[in-house]
């Protein structure tokens, strides 16, 4: 199996040496665990040491609000965005923004028309701004999953919750239709990093320490903590 390196130092050793190709995985955390910068970590290493090219959908947030995320790493993202390798699209919905399943297909065209290798859509949680129609935002997000597939590039998909240690989804749905689940944590003043799912892959489930640095993310293969030790 190919695997797509994730760019976040130390990750990697737990998962076989990557994200198996093609696959989706969700990043489920809270508030303030770091998701977006973990996405867009994973774009800017894609684009900047591997060659592969990479979209940010954002469904929330402008370009602008996501440099400020990020602004304190030492990335050049700007000039990735001058090569067309890395590309950020805030996504606005068009014609019924009530069909979410079209709007699905919408995200995944942007992908498609600059021949990514990587993708991020951040976040699925925004489905529920459009409609309060629980079965239409399951079947949309179905439909996103499966178009990513057939694309073969390999995408993270955010997700937000409540923040306490058992929930991965916003809806109840998202973890079993992706292909890998990443939980982030904080719990102040500690970050936390845990796999709790990647299909085709023996990974490690421990629970690991989170740190911003200068470079971005990184993860302590080494270094792990009880479950029942984070708080809830």
């Amino acid at each position: 199996m190919n695997r797509v390196k994730s760019g976040i130092s130390g990750l990697d050793e737990l998962t076989e040496g990557g994200f198996p190709e093609g696959s989706s995985v969700l990043i489920s955390g809270g508030p303030g665990t770091g998701k977006t910068i973990f996405c867009m970590e994973y774009l800017y290493a894609g684009a900047h040491d591997y060659d592969e090219p990479g979209v940010y959908v954002t469904l929330e947030e402008g370009a602008h609000n996501l440099w400020w995320n990020v602004q304190r790493f030492k990335w050049d993202v700007q000039a990735l965005e001058r090569d067309n390798k890395l590309k950020i699209y805030k996504f606005e919905p068009t014609g019924d923004y009530t069909d979410l399943a079209s709007q699905a297909k919408r995200i995944v065209e942007k992908a498609r028309q600059v021949g990514a290798k990587r993708l991020v859509i951040d976040s699925i949680t925004a489905f529920a701004f459009w409609t309060n129609d629980k079965a239409k935002i399951r079947y949309s997000i179905y439909v996103l999953i499966e178009e990513l597939r057939k694309l073969r590039c390999t995408s993270l998909l955010a997700c937000e919750t409540s923040g306490r240690k058992n929930d991965f989804s916003s809806f109840g749905v998202e973890e079993f239709l992706v292909d890998g689940i990443i939980s982030l944590h904080f719990f102040p003043p500690s970050h936390y990093l845990t796999i709790r799912k990647m299909r085709g892959t023996n990974h490690d489930s421990n629970v690991h320490p989170l740190k911003f640095g200068d470079n971005g993310l990184s993860v302590d293969p080494k270094a792990t903590i009880s479950w029942d030790d984070l708080k809830d």
